[in-house]
């Protein structure tokens, strides 16, 4: 009876601990869109808790690309969950219109580097994924300036 006690608990701790690394992110890749600024959002996890996200941002003023890498890590016992934090850069190329509005920034284009913090959620039994998130940015060539308004949520389907 010790025996089947000390086997009970030790595949009770195994369990509790494999449902605690995992999450509940059993998405590898996710497409979506990104609201604000718009853009179209595609996350791929790397590992369980290592991820890449490509943001393709498009106006009638010009565009911006942007890669970031991303760690993930679980929220207490919250399934689907998580908390992230990365880093990546931007390339962004602005028409004459956008120059006429900004005329201190110089040419229309925009290379820079990009930070990430946010919140990652899975839908048990969805093929969704949400998330939130604020994605500071400065911009190095084309005009030195720092953007703290990028972010928010984004929707995504997961496959």
């Amino acid at each position: 009876m010790k025996h089947l006690f000390l086997a009970a608990l030790l595949l009770l701790s195994v369990t509790s601990t494999n449902a605690q690394l995992n999450n509940g992110s059993d998405y590898t890749t996710a497409i979506g869109i990104k609201v604000y600024p718009g853009a179209v959002s595609v996350k791929h996890f790397l590992s369980a808790n290592r991820a890449v996200e490509g943001l393709g941002y498009i106006s009638s003023d010009g565009f911006r690309l942007t890669g970031l890498y991303e760690l993930h890590a679980g929220i207490g016992t919250v399934e689907g969950l998580k908390w992230y934090i990365g880093a990546g850069g931007h390339l962004g190329v602005w028409s004459d219109t956008w120059k006429t509005r900004y005329p201190a920034r110089e040419g229309g284009l925009a290379i820079g580097i990009d930070g990430v913090l946010g919140l990652d959620y899975k839908i048990k039994g969805a093929p969704l994924n949400l998330s939130f998130d604020w994605q500071p940015s400065f911009n190095i060539i084309g005009y030195n300036y720092f953007e703290g308004e990028w972010g928010g949520l984004a929707v995504r389907y997961t496959f």
